[in-house]
């Protein structure tokens, strides 16, 4: 490969894998881990680690693929609002960047391995899904994130459901329902990032043609999805707190008023470059809800 102009081309790869996302991907597998040592005092280090790095691969993939489909697509220009985006801005080809997507999904596959072998059938199924829709996602004839409503459902069941009862059945080999609680929580709160970049990005995708639910609703009742997917998992918390029996689980109401200025800057900042750290910031929200309701189940 050759340096980029500025002499930067591994800070350029990292940008294109979005790191301020890979967090989405990661903390669930740390909540679902966390629950079935409360659940049932179990715990391994090998599982743990292996699903956590593969899913921040699928993750690091999807992102990667994303960059170079939309830019072939005519979803990414060069004047977008959003951040810079790798094939869009001449740093790398398209070819180039979906290379880098199918080696991250090759490692998450071989960590696969190492994960069904564990856990056996279900992991298998729950892996080749996350690796098939991860390509999907914009990928093929008919991409999910251009298919109305899709994108949220597909956030809501891979980065809640599937990571957090995944990473529970890999400790257990059982389910629950505070897993599936918990899995619902973080899967909300994921698909309020996807709503954020949606919302910034709507006029540009109408343009594109790209039909997300934003695209469909509108402002107005985008505004409101964003609320209702911000509220919703406080609401799941006496639920997933009863469930256990622990107290510990409402420590995520800590983050109420946190959650109140997010809501607060969608509903009033004009759509724009600042929703580029509004939607960082709605990222570390699920990570710091995931983070302590994992610390206080444990406490």
């Amino acid at each position: 490969m050759t340096r980029n102009e500025d002499g930067q081309p591994l800070r350029r790869w990292l940008l294109a894998a979005r790191p301020k996302t890979l967090t989405l991907a990661a903390t669930p597998v740390v909540t679902g881990t966390a629950l079935a040592w409360v659940d049932a005092g179990l715990f391994a280090w090998g599982p743990a680690l292996a699903a956590l790095l593969a899913a921040v691969l699928i993750q690091a993939g999807t992102n990667l693929y994303n960059d170079a489909a939309d830019f072939e697509r005519g979803a990414d220009t060069p004047d977008r609002i959003g951040p810079l985006r790798a094939t869009a801005a001449g740093w790398f080809s398209a070819g180039q960047v979906k290379g880098a997507a199918w080696l991250s999904f090759g490692a998450a596959f071989l960590l696969g391995i190492y994960l069904a072998w564990v856990g056996g059938w279900p992991i298998v199924a729950l892996g080749l899904l996350s690796l098939i829709s991860g390509w999907a996602y914009t990928g093929g004839p008919r991409p999910l994130a251009y298919t109305t409503g899709v994108s949220e459902l597909f956030v809501w069941l891979f980065f809640g459901l599937g990571a957090v009862m995944g990473s529970y059945y890999l400790q257990t080999g059982a389910l629950s329902w505070s897993a599936f609680l918990a899995g619902t929580a973080l899967g909300l709160l994921a698909a309020a990032v996807l709503v954020v970049n949606n919302y910034r990005d709507l006029d540009a995708d109408r343009r594109a043609g790209r039909q997300t639910l934003a695209v469909v609703l509108g402002r107005p009742a985008t505004r409101l999805e964003y609320a209702a997917l911000m509220a919703t998992p406080f609401l799941l918390l006496p639920l997933l707190s009863g469930s256990l029996e622990s107290p510990g689980g409402l420590l995520p109401l800590l983050l109420l008023p946190w959650a109140g200025r997010l809501l607060w800057r969608f509903f009033r900042d004009p759509p724009g470059p600042g929703f580029n750290r509004l939607l960082a910031q709605t990222a570390q929200f699920q990570t710091g809800f995931g983070l302590l309701l994992s610390i206080g189940l444990l406490l």
